[in-house]
């Protein structure tokens, strides 16, 4: 075996593992009704099913992404591994509602220590140009395909077997996993906790951006001008600036602030905050769409998202690449939003009595085509002026936008859908009606968030820097 086909092999492991994770973010909502159901959750108690993964999740990406940097990306990835595997197997014993929210939270733990390091492991694995937008654009498949592969499977699971089964299915291959990374992934010393063992700093940012991720997804429940959501908001913002001025001033910071003066790094998170928030709350209101107007069961629902799927893969795997290289990664982001931000469009003038060919295929296709050329070249652009050793930082950080983006824009779009449903049901319009005006204007809203994100892309992104065959990425010096 050649040392380019062991890397290879190494990169299906670290893309087996991402994918279990991404599953597991989706996986969960088809089967939540089974969930509630059987182990008698309250409405209010079924919510945190979701909210704690997402909060240990969300809140520890940034911290474990470093960790990686500072102790070696491998062991970080193989420990997170091991713990979302044993919790898996947590979340499918439980038998009482205290137990898989418990699990849960270590579920989300696990899934950040090994996701955060991926991105940065897949490019210090392939620092060529061309091989690292091989292999961004295979990594971008599995994180973007693997929500609507969640849905179905899901689905599939839940109706076959139970609910029990969406995390039983995750021990065998986490096992199989980590045993092939100990086996295959190349490992890597990193450059010490002393270049960076800022324990003040690590509890000032997990504080902040959970706290952050717990106050947009109850924001829903209290509203965006309650005392809850605004006096918590400020904690999390307070706690955000003690760890920008500590990292200012720290001699070893957690997170150098070198890394933000680079515009594509910056630009590319909050391009990826905005367009993710547009695009994750579609796929939980359009969910609802099928499910409540259109009367689609839990397996038709993952049909309907298959051609996303598809789409998404059929442009990763090689065509996003080629055309990369072609026409540049700044170049094919705007052409995929532009796509992405059509087929919102589409879905604002869905009908109650709408079909799918009609109605939901021309809102897939060009999702799926647009997604597929966004997230290949928006994973170069993020990490295009990374060094080797803040690579597991920009990764970390790249994934924290994108579970802020996601959590932020299902908090916004299912908060103001149901505000609007509320309203009109006051005033006397039938239920069907109603809920279809609240979709619409959650899809408008992602529209706009999507079109926000495209005008910041022309205004604010360059292009990635052309580097020769090996040539590292350049040094941001402090």
């Amino acid at each position: 075996m050649t040392k380019t086909d062991s890397r290879w092999y190494a990169l299906v492991v670290l893309c087996a593992g991402m994918l279990m994770i991404v599953l597991d973010q989706t996986i969960v909502n088809v089967a939540l009704p089974a969930i509630q159901t059987d182990l008698e959750f309250t409405p209010a108690g079924l919510a945190w099913v979701v909210n704690a993964y997402l909060i240990a999740f969300g809140g520890l990406l940034l911290l474990a992404g470093r960790l990686g940097d500072l102790i070696g990306h491998k062991k970080v990835f193989l420990i997170g591994l091991v713990a979302f595997t044993a919790a898996s197997m947590l979340c499918g014993v439980s038998f009482t509602p205290a137990m898989l929210i418990v699990s849960r939270f270590l579920q989300g733990a696990g899934g950040a220590l090994a996701t955060s390091v991926t991105l940065g492991m897949i490019f210090t694995m392939f620092p060529k140009p061309d091989e690292q937008r091989r292999a961004m654009g295979v990594f971008s498949f599995v994180a973007a395909a693997g929500a609507s592969i969640g849905l179905l499977l899901g689905g599939v699971l839940t109706q076959a077997i139970n609910w029990h089964w969406i995390f039983f299915v995750n021990v065998p291959i986490g096992v199989v996993a980590v045993v092939a990374a100990l086996r295959l992934v190349p490992d890597s010393k990193g450059i010490g906790l002393k270049e960076g063992a800022d324990v003040l700093g690590a509890g000032l940012i997990v504080s902040s951006v959970m706290l952050g991720v717990y106050t947009i997804v109850k924001a829903e429940q209290y509203g965006w001008g309650s005392v809850h959501t605004l006096g918590l908001g400020a904690v999390a913002a307070a706690l955000l600036v003690s760890f920008v001025v500590r990292q200012h001033r720290a001699e070893k910071p957690l997170l150098p602030l070198r890394i933000f003066k680079s515009r594509n790094v910056t630009g590319a998170n909050i391009v990826q905050i905005l367009m993710i928030a547009g695009m994750f709350g579609m796929f939980f209101l359009g969910t609802l769409y099928m499910q409540l107007l259109l009367h689609y069961d839990a397996l038709q629902i993952g049909l309907a998202f298959l051609p996303v799927a598809v789409a998404i893969g059929a442009f990763s795997f090689s065509l996003a690449a080629k055309l990369n290289t072609r026409f540049g990664e700044r170049n094919m982001l705007i052409v995929g939003m532009l796509l992405a931000l059509g087929g919102l469009l589409v879905f604002t003038q869905a009908p109650v009595d709408g079909t799918y060919v009609a109605n939901l295929l021309p809102v897939m296709l060009p999702l799926g085509v647009g997604m597929g050329l966004c997230f290949p070249a928006l994973m170069t652009l993020v990490m295009s002026d990374a060094t080797a050793e803040d690579a597991g930082l920009a990764g970390g950080l790249a994934q924290t936008t994108a579970q802020v983006g996601g959590a932020l824009g299902l908090a916004v779009l299912a908060t103001t859908s149901a505000s609007r449903t509320s309203a009109q049901l006051a005033a006397g319009v039938p239920q069907a009606e109603a809920l279809l005006s609240g979709y619409h204007l959650a899809f408008w809203i992602s529209s706009a968030l999507v079109a926000v994100a495209l005008v910041l892309a022309v205004v604010v992104m360059r292009p990635a820097p052309v580097r020769a065959e090996g040539e590292a990425a350049p040094v941001l010096v402090h």
